[in-house]
């Protein structure tokens, strides 16, 4: 029983759209692979991948975080990573976290990404905790989020570490080692 606690605990929050879940699960799988037993990771399916809402989802993620107290490592797969990222600077009341990882964030509001509910507000990166450990992935060959909006996050959070992956595609296939490494280092 000492040995479950001593787990790090890791939220894995998948993307929107059909299948996301699955494709998700098998991401949260693979780093469970990866990091090994020290760590615990839960991947829980979202409200309506298919046709998401911001609040549905905010609400869960917060009472997963909670449960994490505070030690929890959130990593988020393009829209999870997005509404993780949204979530943070917004909220007053969300419990601190150990790392933010996001996997291919789709930048709300650059051309042809206009979508109100997910955009982030003007200075969002000032709301974030200050101490908080950012890094963010993006494939170069990335076929659903393109590979510019890693800049855009890149120009907003320069206190972030962005790690440009050759190959993997949206769903970084054999690319997770790089984002294991990071979580698992000291």
């Amino acid at each position: 029983m000492e040995v479950e606690a001593l787990k790090k605990q890791l939220l894995f929050i998948h993307g929107g759209g059909h299948g996301a879940y699955e494709a998700g699960r098998h991401m949260a799988m693979t780093l469970q692979s990866l990091l090994g037993p020290a760590y615990e990771i839960c991947c829980p399916r979202m409200p309506d991948e298919d046709s998401p809402d911001y609040a549905a989802w905010r609400g869960l993620i917060e009472e997963r975080l909670t449960a994490g107290n505070g030690n929890a490592i959130a990593v988020g797969h393009s829209l999870g990573a997005s509404v993780l990222l949204k979530l943070l600077s917004e909220s007053h009341t969300s419990p601190p976290i150990a790392g933010l990882f996001l996997l291919a964030p789709p930048y709300w509001g650059a051309v042809d990404w206009e979508v109100g509910d997910y955009a982030l507000r003007e200075g969002f990166a000032s709301k974030l905790p200050s101490a908080l450990p950012i890094f963010i992935y993006h494939s170069r060959d990335d076929e659903i989020v393109p590979f510019d909006h890693l800049a855009r996050y890149a120009d907003k959070l320069p206190g972030a570490v962005c790690r440009e992956l050759d190959g993997g595609g949206h769903l970084f296939h054999n690319v997770l080692g790089a984002v294991a490494r990071d979580i698992a280092a000291p």
